[in-house]
């Protein structure tokens, strides 16, 4: 319940949520939303981005709206097929009309009420970007992406695992005055010129946070695709594939040059021509691939305008 000496906050605030299958989630994660934010803000909207879920999770949501006073305005994105998290929470954003936006991109809350207050008092300081993210729960495949990605992209601001955010509405338009597809919106936020800040938290349930960060099957293709957008990581890549021919030419041309000196009569050609053939193939389709993941990429970038498919938007409650 909302203290009667609490003064209420009269910024309009959005509260976007990624729903995947969550059904289970739902009720409790939507309690402890809706009492922060009934408890701090006169108005408010929350935005469920429904990712194409199978389960209960939209007759769960229509449930609470009927019985839960405090959820008086509330809407879903219902995505045309599953696209993925990043689309889906594109669609949400963009949907939302509060003057800062959260963006939540899971329903697991291990962190306190109170967090949620700190990101937003820290956005009225001046930062347009403020994230929040578990520091006892990272997995190591993240801990190795997020360490190469920092340390090959042109940004002076580092990027990290992030639970949820808040987003001013100048990041919103600057945002989207981008005319190009470039889905991680993270990446996006921290390189669009605007004051950032990040607060971290420990997980109460640390097991729990990993295990789902590893179920968002999306994530690796983003995260090379990631690379490929704001590092020079495969360029380097190529360098040293060429370094890796010079040095198997040189260690052929070496193993050539001891056979003949030593007057040894193994089969004529046969080492060095299967070695050099079978390294060079490698060589030669790992550089294809590279060439070819580069191609997608411009392709998507130069020719894909559509950001997402929307089959349509429930209001809910209004």
């Amino acid at each position: 319940m909302t203290d009667k000496n609490t003064v209420l906050e009269k910024k309009f605030i959005s509260a976007v949520v990624y729903l995947r299958n969550d059904a289970g989630r739902i009720e409790s994660f939507a309690d402890k939303l809706t009492e922060f934010l009934s408890s701090n803000f006169v108005d408010y909207e929350i935005i469920f981005a429904n990712d194409a879920s199978t389960d209960d999770s939209i007759p769960v949501i229509k449930s609470l709206c009927a019985r839960d006073s405090r959820m008086r305005a509330v809407s879903i994105v219902q995505m045309g097929h599953f696209q993925g998290q990043e689309s889906a929470m594109n669609a949400g954003r963009d949907l939302a009309i509060g003057d800062f936006v959260y963006e939540f991109d899971d329903m697991l809350m291990d962190y306190d009420r109170d967090l949620m207050l700190q990101v937003y008092h820290k956005a009225l300081e001046g930062y347009d970007i403020v994230s929040a993210g578990c520091s006892n729960a990272i997995s190591v495949s993240s801990r190795i992406f997020y360490h190469y990605y920092n340390r090959l992209s042109a940004s002076e601001k580092d990027i990290s695992s992030e639970t949820f955010r808040i987003l001013s509405r100048r990041a919103i338009n600057k945002v989207k005055m981008i005319d190009q597809y470039i889905p991680y919106r993270k990446a996006i936020y921290m390189n669009c010129g605007l004051e950032s800040a990040f607060l971290t938290y420990e997980s109460g349930d640390a097991g729990l946070r990993k295990k789902m960060m590893k179920g968002r099957h999306e994530r690796s293709a983003l995260a090379v695709d990631s690379l490929i957008y704001f590092t020079n990581a495969m360029e380097k890549l190529s360098i040293w594939i060429c370094v890796l021919f010079a040095i198997v030419a040189l260690a052929v041309g070496a193993d050539i040059i001891y056979e003949t000196a030593a007057f040894t009569h193994p089969v004529e050609g046969w080492r060095s021509t299967m070695g050099f053939l079978s390294i060079g193939f490698f060589g030669v389709f790992l550089v294809l691939a590279i060439i070819l993941r580069y191609l997608s990429v411009l392709v998507n970038l130069v020719f894909k305008k559509t950001r997402y498919l929307i089959a349509g938007i429930d209001k809910v409650t209004s």
